[in-house]
């Protein structure tokens, strides 16, 4: 079955299963597709945008001019998930109890990541001050006007506070347009110890033949462009936007064949779970029982945990064998941001809330109350984090994943195919030619697609 045909049929299931990846990771995956490509056709759109754009010189120094008086009350909204509600309340308390020169009047609003583009791309003269927003939807923020930029005092205290991967991933055009605020939206392997062992989890193969000899299953979600990613990144592949943005994508080269015969070879290896239509429901149903190892992130820390017990254990991702030699996994990695609107009213003391909600006192908070990773370089230091097997992991894979920040909107669709295509194994499709149509696809997508 050639490709096109796939996409049709996957195409809802896929955008589903990367939203709520993306979602419960603080944001990945929800705006990896049809989000993308939306908020990109609004910000184009969107005259009002526009104008902002032209009339906010979005600087910290422009901002310090807007500041409001000491004593004068300043009114202002943040936005954040419902989930992180009553997180950011205890923040808020503690910024008005550590800046009490001025009265200041501070609402929430429930607009999670995963919203937050659509949402200030529709309306940008009503956005909060304040809004959390993940990496994948900084570049159509910036180029619609609605974000201000970072520098001055601002700047140099997130180039000295905040890890460099996360910074680079809040860089758009060579300036900073937000502050980061988490390190944590990527994947890794979760591992059922009384199954296999450190060595083991190294290479796929270790994992295979291991779970083979228990009965056991091992999870990768194939069909969602999220993970099948992690073959052909690790293999060299690109995929990426160039400076006319045009989607640039070389995986039907060598590199990418060896990674798609690696994927083929583990879906038909016997112990490859699908996922079907549960998506991470599978795993976290079914590890410690059924499934012995599977690839997820820090959102199903908690129920993954809970299944495994003293069992429980985290690690990076393995090699796979490809071409005859070992290739380490790659994956994407993902930020979670504070960004203020160039609309504000009170930029400064905007820009002064968004600096306090990422420091590191509320990156440890945010760890402690909703376990989300810091990219605040000290935090990262702190015991809970170096203990936390997750978020160890992930801190381990780090150094081979790619920031999803230029990755175009037209790749998920057919990158979804390929992998439900390489993992049918009623599909007797080439695999080069698998990969042939799937790069067609991604350089050419569907028109409104």
């Amino acid at each position: 079955m050639k490709i096109a045909a796939r996409i049709a049929a996957i195409a809802a299931a896929s955008a589903l299963t990367l939203t709520g990846a993306g979602c419960a990771a603080q944001g990945t995956g929800s705006t990896q597709a049809a989000g993308n490509a939306a908020a990109t056709t609004k910000a184009a759109a969107n005259t009002k945008a526009a104008t902002t754009a032209a009339q906010a010189s979005a600087s910290a120094t422009t901002a310090a001019k807007a500041s409001a008086s000491s004593g004068q009350a300043v009114t202002l909204k943040v936005w954040g998930a419902k989930g992180d509600q009553e997180l950011l309340q205890q923040m808020v308390d503690s910024f008005k109890a550590q800046y009490t020169d001025k009265t200041y009047n501070i609402t929430l609003g429930v607009v999670g990541e995963p919203d937050a583009s659509k949402t200030v791309l529709a309306d940008p003269a009503a956005a909060a001050d304040v809004f959390s927003l993940p990496n994948d939807q900084l570049g159509d923020l910036v180029n619609a006007g609605t974000l201000y930029e970072i520098t001055g005092d601002y700047l140099a205290n997130v180039q000295q506070s905040d890890t460099p991967d996360s910074i680079a991933a809040a860089t758009v055009g060579g300036k900073v347009y937000a502050f980061p605020a988490t390190a944590d939206n990527g994947y890794f392997l979760y591992y059922d110890k009384s199954v296999l062992k450190d060595t083991d989890v190294q290479t796929l193969d270790g994992i295979v033949a291991a779970a083979k000899a228990k009965n056991m299953k091992v999870m990768i979600d194939l069909p969602n462009a999220w993970y099948l990613a992690s073959f052909f990144l690790g293999a060299g592949c690109k995929i990426s936007i160039d400076s006319g943005g045009a989607a640039v994508c070389d995986w039907n080269s060598a590199n990418g064949l060896k990674a798609a015969n690696a994927v083929k070879a583990f879906a038909d290896s016997g112990v490859w779970q699908s996922p079907g239509s549960s998506g991470d429901s599978t795993l976290t149903a079914g590890i410690g029982t059924t499934i012995c190892a599977g690839v997820s992130g820090t959102w199903n820390a908690t129920a993954i945990q809970k299944a495994l017990g003293d069992k429980y254990a985290a690690c990076k991702l393995p090699t796979f064998t490809g071409g005859g030699s070992q290739v380490q996994m790659g994956s994407f990695s993902g930020y979670k941001f504070e960004g203020v609107s160039a609309a504000t009213q009170f930029p400064a003391d905007a820009l002064k809330l968004a600096q306090w909600l990422t420091n590191q006192q509320n990156q440890l908070l945010r760890l402690q109350k909703a376990g989300y990773g810091p990219s605040n370089i000290q935090a990262a230091k702190d015991p809970a984090v170096t203990a936390n097997p997750a978020l160890s992991a992930l801190a381990a894979q780090m150094p081979f994943a790619t920031v999803q920040n230029n990755v175009p909107g037209s790749f998920w669709t057919p990158a979804g195919a390929l992998g439900a295509a390489l993992s049918d194994p009623t599909n007797k499709t080439d695999v080069q030619t698998l990969l042939d149509q799937m790069v067609q696809a991604v350089k050419t997508p569907a028109s409104g697609g």
